[in-house]
């Protein structure tokens, strides 16, 4: 029997309750939430399959390569790492997510609502390792399901994804209120996440930033000694 999601006059879908049978038929990628306009709707499943491709291939190379600092602006948005433990693979992935810091805590969101994969295995282990562009560390990832936090941390958090939010529908995050950003990201899980320990980043043992100037200089080398074997030639 084919489930059908009512959108409301303002063109946003209803949000359907977690795990209820309208938010399996609602599909898996943020369709069905409020969090996104009708029109974009259509396109999340192609948008998840392209950040997917994104990450795996650019995103969480050059962060673990130290890159973070250099890509990170207010612009294209502050990437970081967050590494979790697989719910079923029992292996750790990477997700690299839009984040903001807030006293001593790490904000982030389930950009695809409750069926996003990080935010599964967070609710499976919440023990976490975070990279961010100037540092690393181990922590506790817990969903904030207190109103009052919302408030506080969605706005700064949608800021710091730059124009990224407003290519998905969600409007100008600059002018939105606390409550206006919490409406309009009902049904997205916000994370905090609270530091308990050190973890290893690019410029420790283990790390990868050493890649990036060592490629640079081999890179570098072969141009000499082909532009050498091209004066030879001449």
């Amino acid at each position: 029997m084919e489930t059908t999601i009512k959108v409301p006059g303002n063109g946003r879908a209803a949000a359907p309750e977690p795990g209820s049978a309208t938010d399996v038929a609602s599909g898996a990628w943020g369709q069905g939430l409020s969090a996104y306009p009708a029109w974009a709707q259509r396109y999340l499943p192609a948008v998840h399959d392209g950040f997917n491709a994104a990450n795996k291939y650019v995103s969480v190379p050059a962060l673990k390569a130290g890159l973070g600092k250099y890509l990170s602006n207010p612009l294209t948005g502050y990437l970081m790492i967050l590494r979790t433990r697989g719910r079923k693979s029992g292996e750790m992935r990477d997700a690299p997510l839009g984040y903001t810091v807030i006293g001593d805590h790490v904000y982030c969101m389930a950009g695809f609502g409750r069926k996003t994969h990080w935010f599964q295995n967070v609710l499976a282990d919440p023990k976490v390792e975070v990279i961010l562009p100037s540092r690393a560390f181990s922590g506790i990832a817990q969903e904030v399901t207190d109103e009052a936090e919302r408030l506080r941390a969605l706005p700064p958090l949608l800021r710091s994804m730059g124009v990224i939010v407003g290519a998905t529908g969600m409007g100008n995050v600059w002018k939105m209120s606390p409550e206006e950003a919490s409406a309009r990201c009902e049904g997205l899980p916000l994370v905090r996440i609270q530091a308990t320990g050190i973890a290893a980043g690019p410029d420790d043992p283990g790390g990868w930033s050493w890649a990036v100037p060592i490629g640079l200089s081999a890179i570098g080398l072969l141009w000499i000694l082909r532009g050498r074997r091209r004066r030879r030639r001449a």
